[in-house]
């Protein structure tokens, strides 16, 4: 059965180094705030630039693949966009062992960027610039709950007992 979450991580070629890193508040507060937004702005620069516009388009890939891996491991845990990555983590990781109910709304949520993504992706093709911007954010909002809902499973996780992948042999 496809899963949409593992392959997201194949894509992006997470190993442990990658997660640390990307649980730097830097990394995740700048990927949510310019991922999204630049590769809209790059994929609308074919208006403007034609052809040319693979280049920020390429640019606009890179940053979204080099952005968890360009800020150093943060020296604790306890922030909220902390706790959210390492709980995307450990949901990855220990899916079959997390609650029933933070599986449905992580699916749900999901779910819902969808919709988003279908009219930025139509705002895009048609050249309907509030599309494109009201599907981003329709796009954004559920990944930022869904980040939150990671929060929860983080927490619950560590209050558990459960050990965070990648920081098992470490006080952090």
């Amino acid at each position: 059965m496809f899963d949409i979450f593992k392959s997201a991580e194949r894509i992006m070629t997470m190993d442990d180094a990658a997660w640390g890193r990307h649980a730097n508040p830097w990394s995740v507060w700048t990927r949510m705030l310019t991922c999204l937004p630049l590769l809209v702005l790059a994929i609308w620069s074919r208006v403007w630039i034609a052809g040319w516009a693979v280049v920020p388009v390429g640019l606009a890939l890179l940053w979204i693949w080099l952005n968890p891996r360009v800020f150093p491991a943060p020296a604790r845990l306890d922030s909220w966009a902390s706790r959210g990555v390492m709980g995307e983590r450990i949901f990855l990781t220990h899916r079959a062992q997390i609650a029933d109910h933070h599986r449905r709304v992580a699916l749900v949520l999901s779910s819902l960027s969808v919709p988003g993504a279908i009219v930025m992706v139509w705002g895009l093709w048609s050249v309907w610039w509030e599309g494109a911007v009201f599907g981003m954010i329709l796009t954004a909002v559920p990944k930022i709950w869904f980040v939150d809902r990671m929060v929860w499973i983080y927490d619950d996780w560590v209050r558990a007992g459960g050990a965070v992948p990648g920081q098992e042999n470490t006080d952090v």
